[in-house]
């Protein structure tokens, strides 16, 4: 429960980005780290990650457009480019010249785009969970296509109001090993709560996950050799989404330093459910 006090304490910044409102939020001295979540989270992902690390670095945590404490306009550009777009641009208003981005998922796909945009300032790469080229995660495409059409919003708020669709494959299913977790509200009700009671909340989720562009990802495959930065993969072993054995041919696409941790008794968000050896991982590497 510390944990959860630690990330909610910490003020939240809203930085002007273009026609987007990005949630900023930022605590530690040091080096620094810039924490960038996936799909369907927001920077509340990282909060039992974010009281150790913050005792050495400089943690900025983030929501992209689209989730969280994020706002978007009717001309956003969603896409994976222009979310990397918008995230260095923050970083030169807040003056972080230089960071090691640590990102989950979705957000890892922005985090690439963004180390082969601007090399100069990322140092170091941790990525979890993530987009793999030429693989689609079940649901996802389907949510793309569908997500934005009339009356879908409205049936998927009403579907995750229910405990059994939030537990079956369609919904959350695969995020944890440790179905106990599913009990808890403080792990799935800060992601579940706003979009289930705000239409703009929910349709600005589906408007993000439209934006995973997988043209940018298959493309990573010769792409991923752009990249200067040392990079880190940390990987919940039981991760049906993005499965580890495929997961691992992304190992030979770098000609920088490359790593592979495998999490145990995790899924598709160990930083959640094994945040101790999260940490140690992220500690030793950078």
């Amino acid at each position: 429960m510390q944990s959860i006090k630690t990330y909610q304490n910490i003020p939240l910044q809203k930085i002007k980005i273009e026609d987007v409102s990005i949630g900023f939020r930022q605590v530690g001295t040091g080096e620094d780290l810039v924490f960038i979540h996936g799909f369907p989270t927001h920077g509340y992902t990282w909060r039992k990650l974010i009281p150790r690390l913050s005792a050495k670095y400089s943690c900025s945590i983030l929501d992209l457009p689209g989730l969280g404490d994020s706002d978007w306009s009717a001309n956003t550009d969603f896409k994976s480019s222009a979310q990397a777009r918008y995230v260095l641009q923050l970083l030169a208003k807040k003056g972080i010249n230089k960071c090691t981005l640590i990102a989950h998922n979705s957000g890892a796909t922005v985090a690439r785009v963004m180390a082969i945009e601007a090399p100069e300032k990322i140092d170091n790469l941790v990525l979890f969970n993530t987009e793999i080229p030429n693989h689609r995660p079940p649901w996802i495409p389907f949510y793309q296509q569908v997500g934005l059409l009339p009356l879908v919003p409205f049936f998927i708020q009403i579907a995750l109001r229910q405990k059994w669709f939030v537990k079956s494959p369609m919904g959350f299913k695969e995020a944890y090993t440790d179905k106990t977790m599913f009990e808890n509200k403080n792990n799935l009700g800060p992601y579940l709560d706003p979009v289930t009671n705000s239409k703009r909340k929910i349709i600005g989720a589906f408007k993000y996950l439209k934006g995973i562009d997988w043209k940018v990802i298959d493309e990573f495959e010769t792409n991923h050799q752009k990249i200067k930065a040392n990079v880190l993969f940390i990987w919940g072993e039981k991760d049906r989404t993005f499965p580890l054995a495929i997961a691992k041919n992304m190992l030979g696409q770098f000609n920088t330093k490359c790593e592979f941790k495998i999490i145990k008794n995790a899924a598709l968000l160990p930083h959640e459910e094994q945040a101790e050896a999260v940490n140690n991982a992220i500690l030793e590497f950078i």
